[in-house]
């Protein structure tokens, strides 16, 4: 009967390692979506169809400049749809979450919650 690779590595008298289920690491999580703002901003726009620029700003307490940098980082991602317009003379942003948006943040979260349960489960 052949050894394992882990019953080689462990030496003679020596017990082999535990074979586990594969556990999820935070650097599978998606990096894009785990920083707090752009995660803020997926999760506001997953529940409501699309947010303003001031509405968004409102929700997450961010300054222009801050959800300016984050939103356009969703948006090259494609993760955002941004449609500009003017309202009289005010220019008028409204953000919505895209289908590719939609689902990142679906395996987030799944992700998210296997490793709440692995933490659990210890």
């Amino acid at each position: 009967m052949a050894k394992s690779n882990a019953a080689r590595a462990a030496g003679p008298g020596r017990l082999a390692p535990r074979r586990t289920a594969p556990q999820l690491t935070p650097a599978e999580l998606d990096r894009l979506i785990h920083e707090r703002v752009r995660l803020g901003i997926v999760s506001a726009l997953a529940v409501n169809d699309k947010l303003t620029f001031n509405e968004l700003k409102g929700l997450l307490r961010v300054t222009d400049g801050n959800l300016s940098v984050h939103a356009r980082k969703l948006e090259e991602a494609l993760y955002l749809a941004c449609a500009k317009s003017f309202d009289g003379r005010v220019p008028r942003t409204e953000y919505r979450l895209t289908p590719l948006g939609r689902s990142a943040l679906e395996r987030y979260l799944d992700h998210m919650e296997a490793l709440i349960r692995a933490t659990r489960e210890r």
